[in-house]
């Protein structure tokens, strides 16, 4: 079973998750409609995007029924009652890196959408009563479906997985898009939902709350950016700093990316937490928060599922110990830095955090 410090990033879904839960959970409790509310939230989200009949994993089954299957001579079935919610940060900015050059996502071009750069599972386990998360490297190298500028489908092509979300138009699209490629990556696992967050709602958000103050991790210069951070420094960043603070990399050092995953991890759970304390004081910080967001989000989550959400999952815990990445190589291809990923390894954490014991084979 993978180890469960491997800790990763997390970003903007923590934002999102905690002010949108504060607010209907305030807001809509004394209401009479609540109760309607979450029955129809619950109906939507135990509707998949993506089903479990392809779902590709363990050795054969035999006479095995249903969603048991058979692991290391193990048999585990499938948690039924699990909600998967695909999160994504996206950048519209810059698609790619090239030779040290940047390609944006032009409007009529094959990657308009714009990519997910940062792409994560969220789990809410009514089992255990835990939301878990894991992060998907945006680097991850995974069967992507290719379409040209026209939307003519070209066929599956290995990619960078934060690629998928630029074949499609930004919208409903690209997302369902990115979902589809994800659950191929996790082996044909099912999805319920998407919530895509531009990474434009970071300056915004972060000043709602007045600013975040963090230890800056490692040297942060670009003048042009009006960036001279040094590592070591405690600053309090505003406005597009905190933007340029997550989103900068050095392209010179091999790896850099890990570099950036660390500060954005250490910013967005800064800030979730900076968030959760104001919001609880002042529903007045999480109502600007939440109109602040879904201005730059896109999602199937309706009010209803935001309802059964915040009323239903209120108490979960979730802590750094919840959060997972995929471990993988990093390699410097022809262009740019691919991640492969340990496929034993992502099997193991399917098993870990979608499946449950049913018996053992060995006695």
């Amino acid at each position: 079973m993978l180890d469960k410090k491997t800790v990763v990033e997390k970003k903007k879904f923590g934002i999102g998750t905690l002010t949108v839960i504060t607010i209907i959970t305030v807001v809509l409790l004394a209401g009479g409609i609540v109760a309607v509310m979450r029955m129809l939230g619950k109906a939507s989200l135990s509707v998949t995007i993506t089903g479990t009949e392809n779902v590709k994993l363990g050795e054969s089954a035999g006479e095995l029924e249903g969603n048991v299957i058979l692991y290391h001579g193990d048999d585990y079935v499938l948690n039924e009652d699990l909600i998967t919610i695909l999160v994504m940060g996206i950048d519209k900015e810059t698609v790619t890196e090239v030779g040290g050059q940047s390609f944006t996502a032009e409007e009529g071009s094959e990657y308009a959408g714009g990519q997910a750069d940062a792409l994560f599972l969220l789990l809410i386990n009514p089992h255990d009563k835990n939301v878990y998360v894991i992060a998907i490297n945006r680097n991850a190298m995974a069967e992507v479906d290719v379409f040209d500028e026209n939307g003519n489908y070209q066929g599956i092509f290995t990619k960078q997985i934060a690629l998928q979300h630029g074949y499609g138009d930004g919208g409903e699209e690209s997302c369902l898009r990115q979902v589809k490629a994800v659950s191929r990556m996790f082996h044909g696992l099912p999805i319920h939902a998407y919530a895509a967050i531009s990474m434009d709602a970071i300056p915004e958000l972060n000043d709602v709350v007045g600013g975040i103050t963090v230890e800056v991790l490692d040297d942060i210069v670009y003048p042009e950016y009006d960036m001279d951070l040094h590592q070591g420094e405690t600053v309090t960043l505003y406005g597009e700093k905190a933007y340029w603070y997550v989103r900068l990399r050095n392209e010179a050092v091999f790896n850099s990316n890990e570099l950036r995953l660390q500060r954005q991890k250490q910013y967005l759970t800064t800030f979730a937490s900076e968030a959760k304390n104001q919001a609880v004081a002042d529903i007045r910080v999480a109502v600007n928060l939440y109109q602040t967001v879904r201005k730059y989000m896109v999602t199937d989550i309706d009010l209803n599922a935001f309802t059964y959400m915040a009323t239903e999952y209120i108490g979960y815990d979730f802590d750094k110990d919840n959060m997972y990445s995929l471990p993988g190589e990093v390699v410097q291809g022809n262009h740019f830095e691919e991640f492969y990923v340990d496929d034993e390894a992502l099997q193991d954490l399917i098993i870990e955090l979608f499946y449950e014991p049913v018996r053992s084979n060995t006695n």
